[in-house]
């Protein structure tokens, strides 16, 4: 295949990341400047979710483009199928150089068993999962777990010849079991596994051969849990005042220190994002590059009480979705409900290949291109017991603390008012209702 016309991907992938934290949310004073900047060049989706709100299987469902029902990944404790299709592997044969950085969570399970899942070059199994190249490092909490005794993945081999692993380690002790933790980490601002990251990822795009088209994920670590930033990120929201959840089981303070924590990793990752710009400009590649930024999956934030993800609400299972490069419209917002399971058939059809028959992806590009103004009707999530299916506006979650809940996230964004029972509603809840069945006889045939 000619590779001279076919775009160069970057994919911006942090790790927890609600849709409403981003600085277009007027209602809260945080600062995106490059993700604005992305947004003012692109299209935003402000009705995306994912397909299930859960480290593992919302990569391994991005992974093998298939719904949560087909993905062979239920839950962080199973590894992703080395023979499985990945959406990596059909790039790098078609010529594409695949790199990718961060925390992957493809083989969560090793990580929770203790084993070593990424050596400490961290490149276990890329070659199997379709990377060129790249470094798979470890997750917050999977890094300070393996490697108390030595280093079991790069980050943390990384901090062991800086001399700061057993200072890390401690630091992350003094966290655990407490929820709302948030004096800054010992770690200089170079040590910072997010910066760390971001620098191991522009290192990766100087690595490409000349000619050849590339894709990039970078999987940053934050905004997840714990709280950690350093010294000069705790500057950036000191005097900050955010808005506070309806929670009285910790403090206001507390949860008011939480934010400004979570608020300074969101802005840190977002320096990062004009770091990339800015590289890619000097390279000459910014106006052939498609730039697509998201997270996995939200954070409760307290809401409801409850921290996290796994929650079928919207802080945990809807995520930001920005996406610009070549040819796609500039400041436009679709309100079509979307899931980010369809990055993976957008990605190929931008290297011009084929998608998949048994996938469930269905490509964005027409939309993002104004080839069409139509997408999906209908998204659908899921994780262990609970499904549900969401139309941009009116939302059923099924098996989640009683039979069906239903809420409109238009007049309710909060989902605190439950309409299942309102006959005012049950056109509604019988139409989404033959959706999520329609949907489950499709991914379990």
């Amino acid at each position: 295949m000619d590779n001279k016309n076919r775009p160069n991907i970057l994919f911006l992938f942090p790790d927890q990341l609600r849709f409403d934290w981003i600085g277009n949310n007027l209602d809260l004073p945080i600062r995106t400047p490059y993700l604005d900047q992305l947004q003012q060049a692109g299209m935003t989706f402000p009705k995306t979710i994912c397909a299930s709100p859960l480290c593992a299987p919302s990569r391994a469902t991005l992974a093998s483009g298939k719904e949560y029902d087909r993905c062979p990944v239920k839950d962080n404790q199973d590894d992703y199928p080395l023979n499985e299709y990945t959406f990596y592997r059909q790039l790098r044969e078609s010529g594409y150089h695949v790199l990718g950085c961060g925390k992957f969570d493809l083989n969560k399970g090793a990580c929770t068993s203790g084993q070593s899942a990424w050596g400490l070059d961290g490149k276990r199994f890329l070659t199997e999962w379709g990377f060129s190249d790249g470094i798979n490092n470890e997750g917050k909490m999977d890094g300070v777990n393996s490697s108390r005794d030595k280093p079991q993945g790069p980050y943390m081999q990384y901090l062991e010849e800086k001399g700061l692993r057993q200072r890390h380690i401690q630091d992350f002790d003094q966290r655990r079991g407490r929820e709302g933790t948030t004096f800054p980490t010992p770690l200089p601002d170079v040590s910072y596994c997010d910066n760390w990251i971001g620098q191991n990822g522009l290192n990766l795009i100087d690595s490409v051969p000349i000619g050849q088209p590339w894709f990039l994920q970078v999987n940053f670590t934050g905004p997840h849990a714990p709280m950690d930033i350093t010294k000069s990120m705790a500057e950036l929201y000191r005097n900050e005042v955010f808005p506070l959840p309806n929670d009285d089981k910790i403090p206001a303070e507390t949860h008011q220190a939480i934010r400004r924590n979570y608020a300074a990793m969101i802005e840190n990752i977002d320096r990062w994002i004009g770091l990339y710009l800015g590289a890619l400009e000097k390279r000459g590649d910014l106006s052939n590059t498609l730039i697509v930024f998201s997270s996995d999956h939200g954070e409760m934030l307290g809401d409801r009480g409850r921290w996290g993800k796994g929650d079928p609400y919207h802080p945990s299972v809807s995520v930001p979705l920005v996406v610009s490069g070549p040819k796609v419209g500039r400041q436009v917002v679709s309100t079509l409900p979307t899931t980010i399971l369809d990055l993976t058939a957008t990605f190929l059809e931008y290297a011009g290949l084929e998608i998949p028959e048994e996938m469930d992806s269905s490509s964005l590009k027409s939309l993002l291109e104004a080839q069409t103004d139509v997408h999906r009707n209908y998204v659908f999530s899921g994780l262990k017991k609970w499904r549900l299916v969401y139309d941009g506006r009116y939302k059923l979650i099924s098996n989640w603390q009683k039979d069906s809940l239903l809420f409109d996230t238009e007049i309710d964004p909060n989902e605190l008012n439950d309409l299942a029972l309102n006959q005012k509603y049950q056109d509604h809840l019988n139409r989404l209702n033959q959706q999520m069945e329609t949907h489950k006889l499709n991914t379990t045939s």
